[in-house]
């Protein structure tokens, strides 16, 4: 059986700090490309960084570039999210995906 897991969304004040994480098991993590993939309400869905299962290559979308930090862990069938200087276009339910299999997805939501 497939799981994605996502977790550590919360509410964040604008400059803040936020380190997501998605544990994923029954297939085999590291060939795949895994994505951070979010959605704000009343939008669709937003493309946000992608990391490559062997070379550890990471990509970002031109709205998160410099802030965010995708990483890795294939031991642990983990990808994180480090994510700073957040402001209030970013608050969405962030989901982690190899686009076949999706997590339930975390809550970033702005405090303001």
């Amino acid at each position: 059986e497939v799981q994605v897991v996502e977790s550590g969304g919360d509410l964040v004040q604008p400059g803040g700090s936020l380190r997501l994480s998605c544990v994923a098991s029954g297939f085999i993590f590291r060939s795949y490309v895994m994505n951070w993939v979010r959605q704000a309400p009343g939008k669709g869905l937003e493309w946000v960084s992608g990391i490559y299962g062997g070379s550890g290559v990471t990509t970002y979308a031109d709205s998160v570039k410099g802030r965010f930090t995708i990483s890795r862990d294939n031991a642990k069938n983990t990808i994180f999210l480090q994510m700073d200087s957040l402001n209030a276009e970013d608050g969405a339910v962030y989901y982690c995906t190899d686009w076949r299999y999706w997590g339930q997805g975390t809550q970033v939501t702005d405090a303001r």
